[in-house]
């Protein structure tokens, strides 16, 4: 087992233990996962690469990059997705976010934040995921966030309340997204769709 405490240079120390589980659903996911577009295959062996330093990888407090768990969020009809102008960027993007040691799984992880960030109760997962993307982010000073996306779907008659890190909550038809947008979130929309229409998404992982 890797020396989990010396995965990489770290802003606070990291209890390994904290993270172990969701670690271990991570490598497992990204193991067994084909990627939706060339692109995610070299950000799923890349992020691969990263967790083999251990589960201090899923901690935003480890500088050389951390996994992260975003969403795109489907209406009941599948014929809008939910973004947020998010506060500090002034972009437009999916919802999602950091893990906690308190998740357990990646698809967990993503749920929690969609159902934070929207305010929408009842939003159910599909627990495949639909892309992986790698992007330089201004966290600890500079990092890369190595971000695991899935699909997930609103309930019928939704209403979706604005939480403090965006400015303000939309829901948009996939062809007509608004910009400025960032620049992995279009990427999303065909393998989010896609997963609508193979999987019956799931109230939780």
């Amino acid at each position: 087992m890797p020396d989990t405490t010396t995965a990489g240079p770290l802003a606070q120390p990291v209890d390994p233990d904290a993270y172990a589980a969701l670690h271990a659903d991570a490598t497992a996911l990204l193991e067994g996962w084909q990627p939706t577009r060339p692109d995610a295959a070299g950000a799923r062996d890349r992020t691969l690469a990263l967790l083999a330093g251990g589960p201090a990888a899923m901690s935003r407090q480890h500088l050389p990059g951390h996994v992260t768990a975003s969403a795109l969020v489907l209406d009941a009809t599948g014929s809008r997705v939910l973004l947020c102008l998010h506060t500090k960027l002034g972009w437009w993007v999916q919802l999602g976010g950091h893990c906690e040691p308190t998740d357990r799984t990646l698809a967990g992880a993503a749920l929690r934040e969609a159902t934070e960030e929207s305010g929408i109760a009842g939003l159910r997962i599909d627990p495949v995921p639909i892309d992986v993307d790698i992007h330089p982010v201004r966290c600890q000073g500079g990092s890369l966030h190595h971000d695991v996306r899935f699909a997930v779907l609103a309930p019928p008659g939704a209403v979706e309340q604005v939480s403090d890190e965006a400015e303000e909550l939309g829901w948009f038809a996939p062809d007509r997204l608004p910009e400025p947008l960032a620049g992995g979130t279009v990427q999303m929309v065909a393998p989010a769709l896609a997963a609508l229409r193979r999987s019956p998404l799931r109230p939780a992982p």
